[in-house]
């Protein structure tokens, strides 16, 4: 099984927001979304702090695809 992060680049899509955008909002490195861009694993600490931005749940922004 993997992460799959395709609904958070489309969330950003829908609300105008870029990676870098939302990088510097959430505070957090350009590893981490790089990490996320490669579906590797993200802690649920920067998945929630990612969830403030948008005003979503953790199921808006990824999935687990087997």
């Amino acid at each position: 099984m993997r992460f799959s992060y395709n609904k958070l680049w489309k969330l950003l899509i829908d609300k105008g927001l870029t990676k870098s955008a939302l990088r510097q909002k959430v505070r957090i490195s350009s590893s981490t979304i790089a990490k996320s861009g490669k579906e590797e694993n993200v802690t649920t600490d920067v998945l929630l702090k990612i969830c403030t931005v948008p005003e979503c749940r953790i199921g808006d922004i990824m999935e687990i695809i087997p």
